[in-house]
């Protein structure tokens, strides 16, 4: 019966070498492939983390330097910033926070520079939205209007749709285009919610103009449910 058994045995060690030596290599492949991955995912992590850190504590730098009121300090802040963490949240904002800055001391052309960067080379669509929002008002106050309309003719979110309607709306009144802002200003006080406080300023714009939107509104309203205003 033992001698059985170790034919037995011998038999499956057999097989187990057979298949190794058909498999093993190929075994051993995907087990480095998937441990490589593994290791690979949780460094990335680490090293995100670690930028993180690091592009916070060069944001707290530039925040300081804004504070302070030191443009060259911003400026150099900002360029190591753009050059160590530029993929980085904490780089976008500081880009937002020293285009303001730069703004308040007169400095158009470096606000535009930089919310320009932003614009361009952020990964979040809400700083986007922002930066090309604050760069079409700058334009609009030197008159640039074919390049401020130029910063809001691609798709924004879902959020910044109505502001950028209301921005639209501004450009052409500059321009005395007063029925093109109108149906601007219409698109922008329809996109805000009934609550914002910036939905009530759209709503003097259009006023201006000779518009009573909440009027209208009251109108559909009644309409849509039979019930006289």
């Amino acid at each position: 019966m033992a001698k059985h058994l170790d034919l037995a045995e011998q038999e499956q060690l057999d097989e187990l070498k057979h298949f190794w030596k058909q498999y093993g290599n190929l075994i051993t492949w995907a087990l480095i492939a998937v441990l490589g991955a593994f290791a690979a995912w949780n460094g990335y992590h680490y090293w995100q983390r670690s930028q993180a850190a690091q592009a916070a504590v060069m944001y707290d730098e530039i925040e300081r330097a804004v504070q302070s009121g030191d443009t060259a300090r911003i400026e150099r802040s900002l360029a190591d910033m753009k050059e160590r963490f530029g993929s980085t949240t904490y780089a976008q904002q500081a880009g937002l926070l020293a285009a303001r800055a730069y703004y308040d001391k007169g400095n158009v052309e470096a606000s535009c520079a930089t919310l320009t960067w932003v614009a361009e080379k952020a990964a979040d669509e809400g700083y986007q939205a922002v930066a090309r929002l604050r760069l079409a008002g700058i334009l609009l106050e030197k008159k640039s209007y074919a390049e401020a309309l130029q910063q809001l003719s691609s798709a924004f979110p879902k959020d910044f749709v109505a502001l950028a309607a209301d921005r639209r709306g501004d450009i052409m009144m500059a321009q005395g285009k007063k029925e093109e802002a109108k149906a601007e200003y219409e698109k922008a006080y329809k996109g805000l919610d009934e609550r914002a406080e910036y939905r009530r300023l759209v709503e003097v714009k259009l006023n201006a103009l000779g518009i009573d939107p909440a009027a209208g509104a009251a109108k559909t309203t009644a309409a849509n449910t039979g019930v006289k205003p």
